[in-house]
């Protein structure tokens, strides 16, 4: 659904980086491992295991079921990837493209616009050849832009399923379909939850039966996932915000897991960050023994090495960009130095990088 400008309550950034700059969070990845389309099947891709003593274990994505055990709580991020990306031109001449950002009205969006000359207040746009958009005005980097209709139906009709940067063919129908999970329900996001990519319905199944349970979150991932972090003091880096919500239900899943002595594992870096983001949202406002309370709104929850996680146990991811937040993120979960083996280790063994590519299970160290 439409997020508006102030869906709840603004998370302040939370900065713990205890020195690290952002050369530490480096590394060299060959262009030829960053995976260009998904495997034959949704489960077909590896995984690299990083259990619980800072070991590494080979191992194919259909192994996680064994790797999980009952009463654990596996927490998805529901959000559905929209068709954000528009090609156009301005009425007066000019190519461009308009990725779509946020939903802030039913007819209003925040967007990226891509122009050689950037179009002022009043300029209209003919996007995909399809129907005329008025820019409004704009917020930061972004351009505020009033379409004649519906988004969502406009978007479904005319835009493109947006692709993350390095991967180079245009969207096609197997990206429509395989670059979404089987489990989105909530328009709003510009990039996948791409862990979630690895789970079909099968494993689903079979994963409740072994009795693990499953809950959801929403966060609408923004194409700022993609940026590196440009400042070298992390310190300094302003995170972009993502608009998410972690209902009652998934509340109340959180506190079940726990007093049955099962794990909170993420499904995807995104669902860590609605989580903590709901955590810290809420801090003192719940019963002991429950971190968090339901939360919505912004957030800009910058999850460093030396962050003390206080809900999730346990992280299924892909390989991150290197000097991205995500990376800095599952080294707060792990440890510095098992990432860096771990991704020198996927790096020496081929595994396949990023959003079309391969998985990690990484497990808390034990204390």
């Amino acid at each position: 659904m439409p997020q508006a400008r102030q869906a709840g309550p603004t998370h302040p950034d939370i900065r713990v980086t205890q020195s690290f700059t952002v050369s530490d969070f480096d590394y060299e990845l060959p262009p030829e491992l960053i995976a260009q389309t998904p495997a034959a099947q949704r489960t077909g891709s590896r995984l690299l295991h990083l259990d619980a003593a800072s070991q590494l274990h080979d191992r194919q994505f259909a192994d996680l079921t064994s790797l999980l055990r009952p009463n654990d709580l596996l927490v998805f991020n529901d959000t559905r990837v929209i068709k954000a990306r528009l090609p156009g031109h301005k009425i007066t001449g000019g190519k461009i493209e308009v990725l779509v950002e946020r939903i802030t009205e039913p007819d209003r969006v925040l967007a990226h616009v891509r122009a050689s000359k950037s179009p002022g207040p009043g300029m209209v746009l003919r996007l995909a050849d399809a129907f005329e958009a008025t820019v409004l005005g704009r917020e930061g980097e972004l351009f505020d832009i009033r379409f004649p209709g519906p988004v969502l139906d406009l978007l479904d009709a005319h835009g493109a399923t947006p692709l993350p940067p390095y991967i180079t063919h245009a969207a096609d129908a197997g990206d429509d379909d395989r670059y979404q999970t089987v489990y989105a329900r909530e328009p709003g996001a510009v990039a996948a939850p791409t862990a979630g990519l690895h789970f079909d319905q099968p494993t689903l199944d079979r994963l409740a039966g072994l009795g693990v349970a499953r809950a959801f979150v929403t966060l609408h991932v923004g194409a700022g996932t993609f940026q590196p972090v440009r400042v070298d003091n992390l310190a300094d880096h302003v995170m972009h915000a993502e608009w998410f919500t972690v209902p009652q239900a998934t509340v109340d899943a959180i506190a079940a897991a726990r007093a049955q002595g099962g794990r909170v594992i993420a499904v995807g870096t995104t669902s860590v960050r609605a989580l903590e983001s709901a955590a810290a949202q809420t801090e003192g406002q719940t019963a002991p023994g429950v971190p968090l309370a339901t939360a919505q709104g912004d957030t800009r929850l910058f999850i460093t090495p030396g962050y003390a996680y206080r809900v999730v146990d346990a992280l299924v991811t892909n390989f991150h960009l290197p000097q991205s937040t995500l990376l800095m993120l599952v080294s707060a979960l792990a440890g510095v130095e098992p990432i860096r083996r771990a991704y020198a280790h996927a790096v020496a063994a081929r595994y396949r990088f990023f959003s079309y590519g391969d998985a990690m299970f990484i497990e808390t160290p034990a204390s």
